[in-house]
């Protein structure tokens, strides 16, 4: 996949996602390609390593957020719409 500077900038990391899944995932400057993004070790977000998604989750088993920082999908969505209903 190829994308421009601006689209990886907004979609970062969704593109490391696809980039730890095997795919290849270059960053253009105005379609020429400048970047790619890879993994540092092919498979590292199974295996459990450190700086890896499954370290990470099982860290925060361990250390949850406290529980005024725990929300869920619609209340965020609601504190969102409201903070945009401000805008007008």
């Amino acid at each position: 996949m190829q994308v421009n500077i601006l689209e990886a900038k907004n979609r970062l990391s969704q593109l490391v996602k696809c980039a730890l899944a095997g795919e290849e995932v270059v960053i253009a400057n105005r379609g020429e390609p400048v970047a790619r993004i890879v993994p540092v070790r092919p498979g590292a977000a199974e295996s459990g390593e450190p700086g890896s998604g499954a370290a990470f989750a099982r860290w925060l088993r361990h250390h949850p957020l406290p529980a005024h920082l725990q929300r869920g999908h619609e209340e965020i969505e609601a504190g969102i719409r409201a903070e945009r209903a401000g805008w007008d």
